[in-house]
């Protein structure tokens, strides 16, 4: 098996963890990549699903890693991939960050404020909160932004210094390389772009680091050159699906914002941020067929818009806990499809300054770009 096949088979089957493997906790719950386990594979890191039904049932299997040296610390002993009990590469953790151990002065612990996304991005969701989430008639279906605000794994707001503080200090103590900034969506007409831009602000008066903003389309596009202003390098506005009855059963308070007005608001953005810079989420496996996804990533594509695909992975406690991931083969062909219209495009992951794709982590995509 081929590395970009084992990629793409580890993000859509999953993977099961021994209980005494060290090091192996993965995320549970919340924005972002949820119930996911970073793992490193053969020097790529890759987000991989731990904590679903289909993992519990995955072929792929990490063996819990045996120390009988005296002299090697346990941590550093690697645990093995299995598929169907034959051992097929040994696999490593990303470290746990130091900045975790450390609280702002009023007592709240850096994690709750960011977290380690991969190996080397800074994630935070800025307003935990979204419009939309607590009334399912108009609530994504995918989304658990408000389980770990319930769980007290995070706070509902953080604030420009907090943010500020802690993005220097996972700089200077665990060299990390760009941060991601997310938001629940306000019931604002800039759907958050003007939190963002605050936040924004505040982490590049601090510590020069690259950062995405990721956001639904402002009513106002001059946003963006706002945002731009305040110092951040790329825009993340997300599709998830592409087919206006998918976004209707989906996500029906977020269809209300037409593609129309997506493909408005990335021409727009492209204008600001540059080619490239702007990129949108598409969640494969939420009933989209692969022409329209394919067909909507080449339209996102000759806009100069990178289209990150991710093979959707239901989250527990969500209205699509029970919904089956694409399969393997499914992604496999979506990325070759992909992957040849960005190559012919010169567009690549490597080129974007922050965010998603520049991490690629929750996605194979990159692997198909050469």
């Amino acid at each position: 098996m081929d590395k970009q096949q084992l990629l793409v088979e580890l993000q859509s089957k999953g993977l099961q963890l021994a209980e005494q493997t060290s090091g192996a906790a993965g995320r549970k719950g919340g924005a972002g990549p949820s119930d996911h386990k970073a793992i490193v594979v053969d020097g790529t890191t890759v987000m991989v699903p731990v904590y679903t039904g289909t993992a519990a049932v995955s072929p792929y299997r990490l063996s819990a890693a045996v120390n009988s040296s005296p002299v090697v610390p346990s941590e550093e002993v690697q645990p093995t991939l299995e598929c169907h009990g034959q051992a097929i590469a040994s696999v490593q953790f990303p470290k746990q960050p130091k900045f975790y151990g450390l609280q702002t002065a009023d007592g709240i612990p850096y994690w709750k404020i960011a977290l380690l996304h991969s190996h080397d991005v800074l994630a935070t969701t800025v307003l935990q909160t979204c419009m939309r989430y607590n009334d399912r008639a108009t609530a994504c279906q995918f989304c658990a932004i408000g389980q770990s605000l319930a769980a007290d794994r995070t706070i509902a707001r953080k604030t420009p210094d907090q943010l500020a503080e802690v993005t220097e200090a996972a700089v200077r103590l665990d060299g990390i390389k760009h941060v991601v900034m997310t938001t629940g969506t306000p019931n604002t007409p800039d759907r958050g772009a003007a939190y963002l831009t605050e936040c924004a602000r505040a982490i590049k008066a601090r510590v020069d680091i690259p950062i995405q903003a990721q956001c639904e389309p402002p009513a106002d596009f001059s946003w963006f050159e706002r945002m731009k202003a305040a110092g951040i390098n790329s825009l993340g506005m997300h599709l998830e699906a592409v087919t206006p009855e998918v976004r209707d059963r989906i996500m029906p308070g977020k269809a209300t914002v037409s593609l129309e007005t997506y493909f408005e608001a990335f021409a727009a953005a492209v204008q600001v941020f540059g080619w490239g810079q702007v990129s949108t989420y598409l969640l494969a496996g939420l009933g989209d067929s692969l022409n329209a996804l394919v067909d909507t990533s080449d339209r996102l594509i000759q806009l100069g818009v990178y289209p990150f695909i991710v093979p959707f992975v239901p989250i527990t406690g969500t209205p699509l806990e029970d919904t089956a991931p694409p399969d393997s083969e499914f992604m496999y062909r979506l990325y070759q499809e992909v992957g040849q219209r960005l190559k012919n495009a010169g567009l690549s992951s490597q080129d974007v300054e922050a965010g998603c794709a520049k991490c690629g982590a929750c996605s194979a995509l990159s692997a198909f770009e050469t």
